[in-house]
């Protein structure tokens, strides 16, 4: 993996989270355990599904969604039950960081959730601060929060120019 310890892949175009699991791969080629949570995607499809249990042990994927769909495009009310799924996995994610439960966490999408408010930036910033130093950390999302730079190493952008 790339000496960074920290990055972040954001941007209006496609490919984050491919990039994101490029990384995860990189990791595992290196013989660290892999940990990526998945945010606001809904379920996978089970054809990705079954791609990516292939990739276990050595890659781990949680989704703590239960709807299908993106959560934007989910009705009111279904996006109110999966609130708490997903600050359920905000919350694993936090656990892992602390418990240090692998050395690569990816956390594709995660940056949505601030954007969406789901968390507030200051309880982000809390979870950058508390990060175990030995854990390389991928988050993507359109937007990179606000002040969080600092704890950053890496910040990468993408935009589709065409098409």
């Amino acid at each position: 993996m790339a000496k960074s310890k920290v990055r972040v892949i954001c941007g209006t175009g496609t490919g984050k989270s491919a990039a994101a699991l490029g990384y995860a791969m990189m990791g595992i080629f290196q013989g660290k355990r892999v940990i990526m949570v998945q945010f606001l995607k809904g379920v996978l499809d089970a054809g990705a599904s079954e791609v990516l249990k292939k990739l276990e042990p050595d890659l781990k994927v949680f989704q703590f969604e239960r709807s299908h769909g993106l959560f934007a495009d989910l009705p009111k009310k279904q996006q109110e039950e999966e609130l708490i799924n997903l600050r359920n996995g905000f919350n694993y994610a936090k656990k892992v960081m602390v418990t240090g439960e692998c050395e690569v966490l990816v956390l594709d999408e995660v940056l949505g959730l601030v954007d969406q408010g789901i968390i507030s930036r200051e309880e982000f910033i809390a979870f950058l601060e508390s990060r175990d130093e030995e854990i390389e950390l991928v988050m993507t999302g359109r937007n990179c929060p606000p002040g969080i730079e600092s704890y950053v190493d890496c910040i990468s952008r993408t935009e589709n120019t065409k098409g």
